[in-house]
């Protein structure tokens, strides 16, 4: 995946779309008139071209794969460290960096 560009691997996921899609017995009008989404929604994300995330969920949802989004961004674990500096408390804000630049 990391030697691909980002439009090739639009286009591997939107041709195994279709493949789920095809498997599932659905056409695309079926697949759109489902999920809500225009018929030319769903020719995009086939043909490898960008959609929204709202589209994109919907279409894993109707396909009954939207489980895998858990493998695609996972949850981050927080290491003891981190645990015992946060103490209960969920870090909301980025903290900005001390290091000055060079002049």
């Amino acid at each position: 995946w990391y030697s691909m560009s980002d439009p090739a691997i639009i286009a591997v996921i939107g041709k195994r779309l279709k493949e789920y899609r095809l498997r599932k017995n659905y056409t695309q009008s079926e697949l759109a008139a489902k999920t809500g989404i225009s018929v030319l929604s769903v020719q995009n994300m086939e043909k490898g071209r960008s959609v929204s995330l709202s589209t994109f969920i919907s279409v894993l949802r109707m396909l009954n794969i939207l489980g895998n989004l858990e493998a695609l961004v996972p949850e981050l674990p927080i290491s003891p460290v981190e645990l015992l500096k946060l103490k209960g408390k969920k870090r909301l804000r980025a903290k900005k960096s001390t290091v000055k630049p060079k002049t």
